[in-house]
């Protein structure tokens, strides 16, 4: 398994592909608990949990000190209503941890569409500027974000690194 990281707002964000993809989810899970995420962030369904074995995830990264939070989405798809109605609430931790030199890690079945669309969320929710962040997360992921819908709700974030360190003081 690869670790695609990157730093961000003085933490650093990785994506990675559904541990246990290629059959061996206790060898990936030892190389995401080598790497201590204080937060692991899963957008796959309940379905590809399970044909991957990974369906003790969230107990593993808890067991190992982490914080795991699930938002499923479809493969090549954006948040539904739920994920988005959850959105604000994990995007506060994740950037809080972030500010704090923590690491986020971030995963769908490839590490590529809807990975690439949470970090360039997270990363312009930080403060940085859309384009600028585009490009510095495909310069580590080529495959980051890979369809229109998944750019059009990475890209109507809000720079909010003022607002939030503000309201954080």
């Amino acid at each position: 398994m690869i670790i695609h990281a990157l730093p961000v707002a003085g933490g650093i964000l990785a994506l990675a592909p559904l541990p246990g993809r290629e059959g061996d989810f206790a060898a990936d899970m030892a190389h995401i608990t080598e790497w201590r995420p204080a937060l692991v962030i899963s957008l796959v369904t309940d379905v590809e949990l399970a044909g991957a074995g990974a369906g003790g995830i969230g107990r593993h990264v808890l067991e190992h000190g982490g914080r795991w939070e699930h938002l499923p989405i479809l493969d090549f798809g954006a948040p539904g209503a739920e994920v988005q109605g959850r959105w604000p609430e994990v995007s506060g931790f994740a950037r809080r941890a972030l500010l704090g030199g923590g690491r986020v890690l971030v995963h769908c079945r490839g590490g590529c569409g809807r990975s690439g669309m949470i970090a360039l969320r997270l990363m312009i929710e930080s403060g940085e500027a859309p384009d600028e962040a585009l490009a510095r997360l495909r310069s580590v992921r080529p495959c980051a974000v890979e369809t229109q819908g998944q750019m059009a709700w990475a890209m109507a974030a809000r720079r909010e690194a003022a607002v939030f360190l503000r309201h954080e003081e």
